[in-house]
Parts: structure tokens; C-alpha cells; sequence
């Protein structure tokens, strides 16, 4: 599915969005990361034995969210994307994805460098999103 444009451009701008999986088990799992989005697909990176990553690669299945929160509520606004996800862990794509996290997060060169197999990228593909306050 096409992203809506309003979505689009909120997702562009936030530095932090939540992942949510879930083991085949159904045991949630739900951490922080540092996404990019490419066109229609949500990426973001992960050692390669994280929990997150064995629940995709168990599923194929994640949530991210997106929001901003105030005090004035009005005031509130995100987006949720459910999605199918994959495990790209060297080539090509691993490499042109690591190059727009490295732009966007300097950090991660220095601090958490993005290595071909010990680290992977997650590409998520949306299928369903919900949005508010946008």
C-alpha cells in the first residue's frame, strides 16, 4: 500500500519510532529505534540476533509507531504502520540502506557501526496504517 502523503511526511521527520513483534508464541516484544523511510518502506537496523529480528524472521510481522505527545491533547499526533517485514543482511541493499542511516543518524558510524551480518536491516513494508492529529 502507498503511504498517505500526510503520514509520509511525519514519519520523515520523527528520529524515534517504537517496533512492536511478536514471537510465534505470541509474546510481545517492543522496543525503540532509529527508522528511515525510502519511498513507501519503513528501515531500520538491528544487531543480527536481536529479539526483534527473531520475531520477524519467525513472523514476518511488525507495528511501528509514530507519535508526538503533549500535555495539551488537542495537540496530539501520530501514525501506526502494521506491516510485513523482512531481514536484509548484506549486499546491495544492506549497503545503499546503511548509507541513508549514516546520513540521517551520524551517530551509528562512530558509535554503533552498521557491519554486514552482525548487524542487519529490517525493511518494512506497510500494509495497513492509522493516523491522528495530522
Amino acid at each position: 500500500m502507498r503511504l498517505k502523503k500526510v503520514e509520509r511526511e511525519f514519519i520523515a521527520f520523527q528520529r524515534v519510532c517504537r517496533v512492536a513483534t511478536a514471537r510465534r508464541d505470541g509474546t510481545p516484544h517492543n522496543v525503540p529505534v532509529c527508522p528511515i523511510l525510502d519511498g513507501d518502506r519503513i528501515y531500520f537496523a538491528s544487531a543480527a540476533d536481536g529479539v526483534k529480528v527473531r520475531n520477524v524472521q519467525a513472523t514476518g510481522r511488525v507495528a511501528l509507531a509514530f507519535d508526538e505527545y503533549t500535555e495539551i491533547w488537542s495537540g496530539l499526533k501520530g501514525v501506526l504502520v502494521w506491516g510485513t517485514a523482512r531481514v536484509i543482511q548484506a549486499g546491495p541493499a544492506f549497503r545503499r540502506i546503511r548509507k541513508l542511516l549514516y546520513q540521517r543518524y551520524p551517530q551509528y558510524e562512530g558509535y554503533a557501526a552498521l557491519e554486514e551480518r552482525a548487524s542487519v536491516i529490517v525493511e518494512v513494508t506497510p500494509t495497513r496504517t492509522f493516523h491522528w492529529g495530522l
